[in-house]
């Protein structure tokens, strides 16, 4: 499937010039609270097919002037050296890594807000290597009975005894490494603290999902439910906004059961509270983008199947998911498909029966299907990989792309010198010949210039990959599942 159903620049300057509404409508200053990822957003590329994984990046490129970063991670997160998932690192090395990419865009990152400060010693830690790398260090404490007792919140007992962030800019941009990091405290804690300096500031949510001018059970809004559904995250009808405007919109629960809190809070910091509903405090316009509905549509069901998939491998190999899986399985039922609804999905259940060893099947950009086997000398993904880079390149199936003679060389020294008890090439290994026969050889040279062809392309195994062979497939661009089966029946896998 290659159609657009997203026009990236009308969302680059739709988005843009809401936020400069939003900071004019608050007397020039606003803190935006920035949910999601603010770059590498490949599941919006995915569920929105035109979206590019940096819009959002771009889009504050287009405000760099007026806009500052604040980083929130919540001092317990580092205390226990929470990781994520996606990256395999910790969260306290993540804001290392947010930083420098940031400053590589040309972004202004101002400081980090170290969020439910309790003494954690290494948050102190984190502090004094942070500050011996020039970055600024601002401490918000835990307030007990938060976020219930708003008395005591917004009071010098609460707001009052954490640290003034002091920013110098119009947007203040507050990210964070993951989910429960403390953005919103962040945001709310420096809003009392500019009322109490005489400082007009306001404060937004930019959220991408779920988008909010779309139907409650449209195929991009289940999408995200699927994505977020180890979460508990579940969209609803937004009723504050309904019951205001007369205006059915969708927002998700934890804004909505939050909302009562923070219109309190607003009231108790300005006197009354400019929103009526979480939806007002949005300034998403992502919906106004879409080109082709039906593109998104089918765009999106594909990544709920996807979601499947990585929910069932994850329960396979031991994470507690249960709840996770069984919430993906009744989205499939609401958007009435199957998990086999999915091109890839029986291709290579085909060729894996016709062959009685696992398969891979890619599906390629015009949508044609090819697969790969499991031979003494490759793995299937290795396999499949060459077979779609020939079909791009237009190289005829029978031509080798490499010889024995050059693979047998890699099978000896992986058994016999790197203690694996597996000769066949892997996708990374198969790239690496590949690329050293290109130095010789037109055809190779030829499948190697068809590797960035594979970006966006879907595949799936019959059994779970390896960690390589997944890792080689992210890295093109190549959106995989697989099977929740493992090839053999050893109880350790890699």
């Amino acid at each position: 499937m290659n159609r657009i159903g997203f026009d990236s620049d009308k969302y680059i300057s739709l988005q843009s010039e809401r936020i400069r509404e939003r900071i004019r409508q608050f007397g020039g200053k606003l803190y935006l609270e920035f949910g999601g990822k603010l770059f590498d957003d490949y599941h919006a590329s995915r569920v929105l097919p035109g979206f590019k994984p940096d819009n959002k990046i771009q889009m504050l490129l287009a405000l760099k002037d007026q806009a500052e970063i604040v980083i929130a991670i919540n001092a317990g997160d580092i205390e226990k050296n929470k990781r994520r998932e996606d990256l395999g690192i910790t969260y306290d090395l993540d804001v290392i890594r947010l930083i420098d990419v940031f400053r590589d865009f040309g972004l202004y990152v101002g400081s980090i807000a170290m969020t439910q400060y309790t003494g954690q010693p290494a948050a102190d830690q984190f502090e004094k290597r942070m500050k011996t790398l020039g970055i600024k260090v601002y401490r918000l404490r835990r307030i007990p009975n938060y976020p219930s007792d708003v008395k005591t919140i917004v009071s010098e007992e609460g707001y009052g005894k954490n640290d003034y962030i002091e920013t110098t800019r119009s947007l203040v941009v507050v990210t964070a490494p993951g989910p429960g990091s403390g953005k919103m405290a962040t945001c709310l804690s420096q809003l009392y603290h500019e009322n109490q300096r005489g400082i007009k500031a306001g404060y937004a949510k930019f959220e991408t999902f779920p988008i909010w001018n779309l139907p409650l059970n449209h195929p991009v809004n289940i999408a995200y439910e699927a994505a977020t559904a180890d979460l508990d995250d579940v969209n609803m009808i937004d009723h504050f906004h309904l019951q205001a405007y007369g205006v059915t919109t969708v927002n998700y629960n934890r804004d909505i059961e939050v909302f009562p809190v923070l219109k309190a809070i607003f009231e108790r910091i300005y006197g009354e509270c400019s929103y009526k509903s979480p939806t007002d405090m949005g300034v998403n316009m992502a919906g106004y983008a879409i080109v082709d509905d039906e593109a998104c549509c089918e765009a999106s069901r594909r990544e709920v199947i996807r979601r499947y998939y990585k929910a069932a491998c994850k329960l396979r190999t031991g994470a507690p998911c249960e709840g996770e899986l069984d919430k993906i399985k009744l989205l499939l039922g609401t958007l009435g498909i199957d998990t086999d609804d999915y091109p890839v999905v029986p291709a290579a259940r085909e060729r894996a029966e016709a062959t009685g060893a696992p398969a891979v099947a890619i599906e390629l950009p015009d949508g044609k299907i090819v697969t790969g086997r499991t031979s003494d000398l490759l793995g299937a993904s290795a396999g499949a990989l060459l077979n779609a880079l020939k079909s791009i390149a237009g190289i005829p199936d029978e031509v080798q792309l490499m010889s024995p003679t050059v693979i047998e060389p890699i099978q000896h020294l992986k058994t016999a010198h790197m203690g694996s008890r597996n000769p066949r090439l892997h996708t990374d290994e198969i790239l690496i010949a590949l690329a050293i026969c290109a130095a010789t050889d037109e055809n190779a040279e030829k499948a190697m210039d068809a590797l960035s062809a594979l970006n966006g392309c879907e595949a799936h195994s019959t059994v779970i990959l390896s960690g390589v062979d997944e890792a080689v497939f992210k890295k093109l661009g190549v959106n995989i599942t697989c099977e929740p089966d493992y090839e053999n029946s050893r109880l350790f896998h890699m």
